[in-house]
């Protein structure tokens, strides 16, 4: 397995609409997250990354919300990267990284950023390319050479869920979505009833999938027995002789 570290970055979405259909592709992740956002409770949701960003969550239970981008544009609310960030530890409640991830130069150094600010139970949402897709199968072919999806790192979902388990973080959800090779620049608007067969019967095949894992922390408070050792007695035979019949004689 290749090293998830690259010595030169991968380039870097500003926005989606430089995505093959990205503006659809926008539109079925966001419905997706929005759903899964409302599982999440706090105060502070932060919006890692350009992409994740864009993204519009009415329904999530959290209303402040913080927009983090690498590169300046009209959605960014703090500009810094996403392996450095500039909160304190167990500060922020939800995360969210939308294909974060697959345009990253260290993933790792963002997930245990992502760890260290998190706070216990708190959520994140993640979604990525599928290498076993379709698309996965054609960033290997001369199709749209230039296309921003050639430089996807295209991590699977079993590979994210094993360093999400290593840092303490149990996977409660896997959504498969979008059932097509998004090279094809109107990949995303395939019928409802296909997307839905494909999602009953080979949803190892999805595009996209989507990932919402809750940190789990362990308490050290050592617990103490409820239970006392009783000592145990044994009875000792003694002589009743009456001593004033032995005084008598």
């Amino acid at each position: 397995m290749k090293s998830a570290f690259r010595s030169k970055p991968p380039h870097y979405p500003q926005r989606w609409s430089e995505l093959p259909g990205g503006e659809e592709l926008k539109l079925v992740i966001q419905q997706v997250c929005n759903e899964l956002s409302q599982r999440v409770f706090g105060y502070h949701m932060l919006k890692l990354g350009n992409l994740s960003s864009e993204l519009v969550l009415p329904d999530c239970s959290i209303r402040h919300h913080i927009q983090q981008t690498q590169i300046a544009s009209e959605f960014s609310g703090i500009i810094t990267r996403s392996d450095n960030l500039p909160y304190v530890e167990n500060s922020i409640d939800g995360v969210l990284l939308a294909n974060e991830l697959d345009f990253a130069q260290d993933p790792h150094e963002i997930l245990r950023e992502v760890d260290r600010v998190i706070t216990a139970n708190g959520y994140v949402i993640i979604s990525g390319f599928n290498p076993f897709s379709l698309t996965g199968v054609a960033r290997f072919l001369p199709i749209k050479n230039g296309n921003v999806l050639h430089s996807a790192r295209f991590f699977s979902a079993g590979r994210i869920k094993d360093w999400l388990q290593l840092l303490g973080f149990e996977v409660v959800e896997h959504r498969h979505i979008l059932f097509s090779m998004l090279f094809a620049s109107q990949a995303a608007k395939q019928p409802a009833a296909w997307q839905q067969w494909c999602s009953k019967h080979c949803p190892w095949c999805s595009s996209v999938y989507v990932l919402l894992a809750r940190k789990r922390t362990i308490p050290m408070t050592t617990v103490k027995a409820n239970w006392k050792v009783k000592p145990r007695f044994s009875t000792v035979g003694a002589s009743m002789r009456d001593v004033t019949s032995q005084t008598r004689s």
